[in-house]
């Protein structure tokens, strides 16, 4: 049994809980090894107390499974069979309390387990392994660092597509194209391509735009790769742009400079999101920074830490995490410079590499 799988159960020692049910694929992946889309068949790993665990698979993955899992029991469900009994059937004696993930089950699904499983009572184990997954390991490190360097490198090339007339669009499947040839496992989320006013939508959609002379240009991509995800942003200037958009960049660039600076073990996450707004906010554009600093990376593009003004907990050296202010002004633009961190005892070590400073296209 692995590490992970050990500090599971000894939880289960200490909370008293009869069996663990885990069915989220990322952290099924986590303490196992074995990674799978299941589509919307039932996969599970399964913790009885005292009892080796084993996992529930689609009778389709279940080579897959075995060449890949930590764990060496292998249970499997065919589509025809309802795989809430098959479960059941491998659970001795009677559940009292089951521990599982209350922010991923369905309530049909959590019926259905109450049906066939019928326990007294359960426990939501997300809390807990939302924070193991906090602090990476040296191999998880690792993983990100060659996420970012792969989604830097697809937007160093894909920076050579963009000229006056070519359409967002068109621009973000190019990106997409390279991921897939640099050999990511693909994007870890929508890829954003904005340009002129698009731009001061945080969450803009890429559509026919095309490029203009004197546009802001903003590219927020990220890709999976070993399972893990990065995350960049980048706004370049295509031409001459006005010094109004000028000013604003070096307010976002001093921003992402500050919070960057005010990372360290001991800290809070409101503290360093504080530091960034604070300088936006003497630039003049305090109303204008309209969400939360950063999120947490790694098995998720967005997960815990949320980064934010009033997330009062201490940063660990260990955890991941991105720095993106922005700026954005409704009929103007936006800027936005997002980083990738990791947390050392000395500080921040800022994974991406790309440059910072206003770089025009054209």
């Amino acid at each position: 049994m692995n590490e992970k799988l050990k500090i599971i159960c000894k939880t289960m020692e200490q909370q008293a809980w009869d069996t663990v049910l885990i069915t989220n694929p990322k952290h099924i992946y986590y303490l196992t090894g074995y990674a799978s889309d299941p589509h919307e068949r039932f996969l599970g790993l399964v913790i009885p107390s005292g009892e080796e665990p084993f996992l529930i698979v689609p009778a389709l993955d279940a080579e897959s499974a075995s060449s890949s899992s930590h764990v060496s029991r292998i249970i499997t469900h065919q589509d025809t069979d309802q795989p809430y009994e098959v479960l059941s059937r491998h659970i001795h004696g009677k559940v009292g309390t089951l521990a599982l993930e209350k922010g991923h089950l369905t309530v049909s699904r959590f019926e259905q387990l109450q049906h066939f499983l019928q326990f007294q009572q359960c426990e939501d184990i997300g809390p807990i392994l939302q924070r193991m997954r906090v602090c990476k390991s040296s191999s998880e490190v690792a993983v990100l660092k060659q996420a970012v360097q792969l989604v830097e490198q697809v937007l160093r090339d894909g920076l050579k597509s963009v000229k006056p007339g070519v359409q967002e669009v068109e621009l973000v499947a190019e990106l997409e194209y390279l991921m897939k040839k640099a050999g990511a496992q693909g994007p870890s989320f929508d890829t954003m391509v904005l340009t002129g006013t698009q731009t001061a939508l945080p969450h803009g959609v890429p559509g026919s735009r095309r490029v203009r002379e004197g546009d802001l240009l903003m590219f927020d991509l990220g890709v999976f790769y070993g399972g893990y995800a990065s995350d960049i942003t980048r706004t370049f200037a295509v031409g001459g742009i006005p010094p109004k958009a000028k000013h604003i960049y070096e307010a976002v660039l001093a921003g992402n400079e500050a919070a960057i600076s005010a990372v360290r073990p001991g800290v809070t996450y409101g503290c360093i999101d504080r530091a960034a707004r604070t300088v936006i906010e003497q630039a003049g554009y305090g109303p204008a920074f309209l969400h939360r600093l950063g999120h947490g990376l790694g098995l998720d593009v967005h997960e815990y830490p949320s980064v934010h003004g009033l997330n009062e907990d201490l940063i660990q050296a260990g955890a991941v995490f991105t720095i993106e202010p922005g700026i954005y002004i409704p009929g103007t633009g936006g800027v936005r410079i997002e980083d990738d961190v990791l947390v050392t005892e000395e500080g921040a070590l800022v994974l991406t590499t790309f440059p910072k400073q206003l770089t025009v296209i054209g």
